[in-house]
């Protein structure tokens, strides 16, 4: 059988899954809860949540494990269960996959902390520790690759990269996250979507791309942006839409339909994995995939 990289350096478009905060928060999570505790205490939710966006169409899926460094952990009280929650994370995901055509994403967000010089940031050597703490255990679990995702800095970025390669075997994908302003596309940090795919790829990055921070209308136009400086594998998550409140309630407006149009585009444009972020579901998974495949 071919590999999952084989796979799409042949070409093929695959559909990776929706959100996982928006999902859970469905499902009991409190506001200000800990996503990530709920491998251990709700199981049958997050085992639920991978194998509900299998049964939508996704070739993968990501683990709920996002902010499971030891860094965030320690905010909840569970520091001390880093390894153990990231490998029922992939574990939970691994046991849903239909079969060996259908992948487990590690899923590592950002450790909420800044990096040294800036003032009180974390020493390269504590951050890599840390980023390969998580992704060894995500990789114990089951995971198929390590996704580096959401993130704002690019030396965060580079050392979980690096981490993942000295650390597993695993393909590793990069992404970050961008916000328009009158200059066009930043990350917090200041860093532009062409400096972010040169770099992520030069640090090693399997795959490279952008995921959460827009609705699907931006994400063409950073995907073009990014297009034109790269022509390696990359991916777009996109979130369905900015969000709005309604009724004291955080809502999603961009619409299945709305979505799959546009995710039609982005496969013609040669994006090589495309899936949701913060307020996508299964259904939008389902319209996607009819769109596309």
């Amino acid at each position: 059988m071919p590999s999952l990289l084989e796979r799409l350096h042949a070409g093929e478009v695959l559909i990776s899954d929706g959100a996982t905060g928006t999902y859970l928060q469905q499902r009991g999570l409190e506001p200000g809860g800990c996503p990530e505790e709920f491998n251990a205490s709700h199981p049958e939710v997050v085992q639920g949540m991978a194998r509900d966006y299998f049964a939508s169409g996704s070739d993968m899926v990501l683990t709920n494990s996002f902010g499971c460094s030891r860094y965030m952990q320690k905010k909840y009280g569970y520091g001390d269960r880093v390894v153990e929650f990231n490998q029922l994370a992939a574990r939970h995901a691994a046991g849903q996959k239909p079969d060996s055509d259908h992948y487990v994403l590690g899923s590592v967000g950002p450790t909420g902390e800044m990096m040294e010089p800036l003032p009180d940031g974390v020493s390269e050597s504590d951050m890599y520790d840390a980023l390969a703490e998580q992704v060894t255990a995500l990789a114990d679990g089951g995971a198929d690759a390590i996704l580096i995702e959401t993130q704002m800095a690019l030396e965060e970025a580079v050392t979980g990269i690096r981490a993942a390669k000295d650390t597993t075997p695993l393909p590793v994908f990069a992404t970050m996250v961008f916000d328009l302003g009158p200059r066009g596309f930043f990350t917090m940090m200041g860093v532009t979507p062409e400096r972010a795919v040169t770099e992520l790829r030069e640090a090693g990055a399997d795959v490279v791309g952008a995921n959460c921070g827009n609705g699907i209308d931006r994400m063409l136009d950073l995907a073009e942006q990014m297009r034109a400086v790269d022509d390696g594998l990359m991916l777009i998550h996109s979130n369905a839409g900015i969000p709005d409140m309604k009724d004291g309630q955080i809502i999603y407006n961009e619409s299945p339909q709305y979505m799959a149009e546009r995710f039609k585009r982005l496969a013609d444009m040669g994006i090589n994995i495309l899936g949701g972020c913060c307020g996508t579901g299964p259904d939008h998974i389902r319209s996607l995939r009819a769109a596309v495949k």
